[in-house]
């Protein structure tokens, strides 16, 4: 509220019978006010409140000097002092001090007593025939306090401090540092800083286990004389798409871009194109943690409010889609930005003015469902939300740490980069992270292909990411559930594995190199997400997205004919388990033609336990041989 306290100098009390009468104020003391007028006029708060101060200390009863005082130090964010303050010019005469109620109520709101400042909008609210500007603000306030009183009541906040830490000397500076991104691994930050006045530059800083090294410009040539900023980088810190405003290539105002990390650095950033451009304003992208979604926020037509948040998916042809608006759940007549998508891939945090919350922007998370369903946004709640704007915030892998600008009273200078810990009610699920190679079994030679991780409860792809030139990839999943893990590569037999992680430790690692079997005669595969209750042959419905894998194997790959084998380990009599298994195999060649398969490209067979693959003294040994496999007739 830019210069709150001239509405404080203006206004005039509503009440006749007030006992502070403005003109019999000390003539030096009024010369000081006017003084401390002109230099607030030019923002000079700090020396405006130090003439106010000397005149109260010439005539202590001078209450528009206090209320002024009182202003300024909102202006500030000094809210402590300016609450002292009111509530001098109150104990002077609270009659005329009504008026003033409102900007008390904010005061108080700034240090989070929104019951007091409920109760003081209200008496502003009860004063009569208040203009219409007046009785909007006042409700919007009002609201705004109800909400806070009824957050605090159902989110009661146990052993939890909300204690913002500096980055230090290496990252922040005299001048604005803001917008912080950051890698799966937590060691590399990117952040903005605005050098020469006003151009915006991306800079990066290391972890070193102990301390951020100190931040340099990003190397190579993604660092221009234009605006670079609003920048995200991949959690595999090969990415780095970013907000571009007036580049000579650009379809509208700020449109997003995108540069690559090569052997020397940044690569010349790459316009995304007229399908994620237009000319109204793109801004704030984030990526999934699979780079196969891209969030950002955008003004364009058709949308819900003024900024809406949007997203693109990735197409195989390697160009994004047409956006898709995120609809009336996230989106509101107000403004949403800086979205953020953690590496759970669940958690979207963003900002809005829409929602409701504590006033202005507030930073809210919504969870994916199992549907792909976009939940109800959720306030993250004082005092990581104040009366304020807030800004962009990040979250690390683990789900605790998040980092985000302010200017709070120990920057460095304006807007300091900051991290702190989250509450565990707001804190995104913590993640598990797959990394490894996929290669030609027979050569060793590394295969750019699709990986794709799928839910085995829901059936639903929780991850999919291309590898790349090399045959590496990344990816990072939520704890507490089992996937099926599959890789496709064209003219290769797919590979397929079951990963009960539901019980895995969060924040792991796992390495798992993929060989690929080319698709050649008698080459096979454990189809090893096929799954039966005991003694059964009727496919359970984890099967299904195996199953579907086998069937986009033979659209693929039109002149193939395979054969499925089921396989059983040695408990039980050996006629039975041929029966069985042969069962097990028809239930797999039955499912394929149901989808489309010609029966004439499949065959299947029963081996029983005939071919075990390991030793039948042991469970583990048992539970390898009951298989199925896929073997290739002829190509």
């Amino acid at each position: 509220m830019k210069c709150l306290f001239v509405f404080f100098l203006l206004s005039l009390s509503l009440f006749a019978n007030a006992q502070y009468d403005a003109s019999k104020v000390n003539p030096k003391a009024a010369e000081l006010y006017s003084k401390a007028q002109e230099l607030a006029q030019n923002d000079d708060f700090p020396q405006a409140i130090e003439t106010l101060q000397k005149a109260v200390k010439i005539d202590n009863q001078f209450e528009d000097a206090y209320l002024s005082i009182a202003g300024m130090y909102s202006e500030l964010k000094n809210y402590q002092e300016a609450i002292r303050h009111y509530e001098i010019a109150k104990s002077i005469d609270s009659i005329y001090f009504i008026d003033y109620n409102l900007s008390y109520s904010i005061s108080l709101a700034g240090i989070g007593q929104f019951e007091k400042a409920l109760e003081v909008v209200n008496a502003f609210l009860s004063i009569p025939n208040l203009n219409r500007s007046s009785t909007y603000s006042g409700e919007y306030r009002k609201k705004c306090y109800e909400f806070a009183v009824a957050y605090a009541h159902t989110h009661p906040v146990k052993d939890y401090k909300f204690d913002p830490k500096n980055m230090g000397d290496s990252i922040n500076t005299e001048v604005p540092e803001y917008y912080p991104t950051i890698t799966i691994d937590a060691n590399q930050l990117v952040f903005t800083r605005r050098v020469n006045d006003n151009n915006e530059d991306f800079y990066e800083s290391t972890w070193k286990g102990d301390h951020w090294t100190k931040a340099i410009p990003l190397p190579g040539n993604i660092n221009t004389s234009y605006n670079e900023g609003a920048q995200n980088i991949s959690q595999d810190g090969q990415w780095l798409i970013f907000t571009g405003c007036n580049f000579p290539q650009g379809y509208g105002s700020c449109d997003l871009y995108i540069s690559y990390l090569e052997k020397d650095g940044w690569s010349t950033p790459e316009n995304l194109g007229k399908n994620v451009n237009t000319e109204f304003w793109e801004s704030a992208p984030s990526l999934s943690p699979d780079k196969r979604d891209l969030y950002f926020a955008s003004n364009r037509p058709g949308g819900y409010g003024g900024n809406d948040l949007y997203v693109c998916h990735l197409l195989p042809t390697g160009r994004w889609s047409l956006p898709q608006n995120l609809g009336p759940e996230i989106n509101t007549s107000g403004n949403e930005s800086t979205p953020f998508i953690h590496a759970d891939n669940q958690s979207l945090y963003f900002t809005s003015s829409g929602h409701l919350g504590y006033g202005n922007n507030d930073l809210f998370v919504s969870r994916k469902d199992a549907n792909g369903k976009w939940g109800k946004p959720e306030n993250l709640g004082y005092p990581i939300n104040t009366i304020g704007d807030e800004g962009s915030i990040v979250i690390s892998a683990d789900g605790k740490t998040a980092y985000y600008a302010s200017d709070r009273a120990d920057s460095r200078g304006k807007m300091d980069l900051y991290t702190f810990q989250l509450r565990k009610d707001i804190q995104p699920n913590r993640t598990l992270w797959i990394k490894g190679k996929v290669y030609d079994k027979k050569t060793g030679k590394g295969l750019p292909s699709a990986v794709e991780l799928a839910n085995l409860q829901t059936k639903l792809v929780t991850s999919k990411v291309q590898t790349d030139e090399n045959g590496n990839y990344f990816i990072t999943l939520p704890v507490g559930k089992d996937y099926a893990f599959n890789v496709n590569r064209k003219g290769y037999l797919f590979f397929s594995e079951n990963f009960p992680l539901s019980k895995k430790q969060p924040d792991s690692t796992y390495n798992i190199d993929i060989p690929l079997e080319p698709i050649e005669a008698n080459a096979s595969v454990i189809l090893k997400n096929i799954f039966f209750d005991i003694n059964k042959y009727e496919l359970e419905s984890e099967s299904q997205v195996e199953l579907d894998q086998v069937v986009q194997l033979m659209k693929d790959n039109p002149n193939i004919k395979i054969e499925i084998s089921g396989h059983t380990d040695n408990v039980g009599k050996p006629a039975d388990n041929i029966k069985l298994s042969t069962n097990r195999a028809k239930s797999v060649v039955t499912y394929l033609t149901e989808k489309g398969v010609d029966p004439k490209r499949l065959s299947y067979k029963g081996f029983g336990d005939t071919k075990p693959i390991a030793d039948n003294k042991t469970e583990e040994g048992r539970a390898q041989n009951r298989r199925t496999e896929l073997k290739i007739v002829s190509n």
